[in-house]
């Protein structure tokens, strides 16, 4: 895959041997991320293996059971902490999507017999969550309930049942499309919880709301990414990338070759998963 990627970053990282960042580069240094190997995605035999599991919870936010899916990573401890990362998936899906459609304990499985990763627990909720009384969301991000649904009430829940790490340098929220969206919709209202912020092909809309850039350069990590060939969503993460260039706000820009389509969606899992959770400064 083709790959491109503008490093506009203020934090200390490393993903592998292909990219190391340093103080904050707001010239556009172009550098490119080695893309995923061929495999990264498939089921390897004698590795170890993260547990999937679907929860059923109690949300107070829609006034009924709803479930998720949580991966943790291959030897966990109860008796050790561990970061979180919230990954959301788009409109055509569910809670299932990530791993049915993306792959994701697969490519993470193998992150983790590769040594590239930290240890992290990772939660796949239904971002389709309506209040009681609320028609079925369309073309609404999911529906109104899901950022009550996500702070009150998936991550207390997520932090009463296994052992995380509750500060915002230990949380991390990322999303494709419709949960791109949703990711800097949330995210960037909610920088007590989360330092780490992801949005893959999605999350253009947000740009009008970046009125204050000095909040913003507190993240450890803000990702956009985008397929060169996605008509839906290539024009809207640009501008984003642009505005946030013009705010000198940190960040990764990240263009990879594709559509709207999950080869893309799972790369930037590849690549972003990396990234998470290194800096301690």
């Amino acid at each position: 895959m083709k790959q491109f990627t503008m490093r506009l970053l203020g934090a200390s990282m490393l993903i592998g041997s292909t990219l190391a960042l340093g103080d904050p580069v707001w010239a556009q240094d172009a550098k490119r991320l080695a893309p995923a190997p061929k495999g990264f995605d498939v089921r390897r035999d004698n590795i170890a293996r993260g547990k999937v599991e679907t929860i059923e919870y109690d949300s107070k936010a829609t006034g009924g059971k709803r479930k998720m899916v949580v991966y943790t990573p291959p030897g966990y401890d109860p008796a050790k902490k561990y970061p979180a990362f919230y990954l959301l998936h788009g409109g055509g899906d569910d809670e299932t999507g990530w791993q049915r459609k993306g792959s994701a304990d697969i490519i993470l499985d193998n992150l983790y017999a590769d040594k590239k990763i930290v240890p992290m627990i990772v939660v796949m909720p239904n971002g389709f969550a309506k209040a009681a009384g609320e028609k079925a969301p369309k073309g609404k991000g999911g529906g109104s309930a899901f950022e009550d649904d996500l702070i009150k009430d998936i991550i207390p829940y997520v932090d009463s049942r296994y052992s995380t790490l509750s500060s915002s340098g230990e949380r991390a929220l990322a999303g494709l499309s419709m949960g791109a969206g949703q990711s800097l919709g949330i995210g960037l209202k909610n920088l007590d919880k989360f330092a780490w912020i992801g949005a893959f092909s999605g999350g253009g809309k947000s740009a009008k709301s970046l009125s204050d850039p000095v909040s913003l350069r507190k993240l450890r990590l803000l990702w956009i990414s985008c397929g060169d060939k996605d008509q839906l969503a290539f024009k809207g993460a640009e501008s984003l990338h642009n505005v946030l260039a013009e705010k000198n706000i940190p960040h990764v820009w990240h263009v990879d070759s594709g559509g709207h389509t999950w080869p893309v969606w799972k790369n930037d899992l590849y690549l972003i998963a990396q990234m998470l959770f290194r800096d301690k400064n």
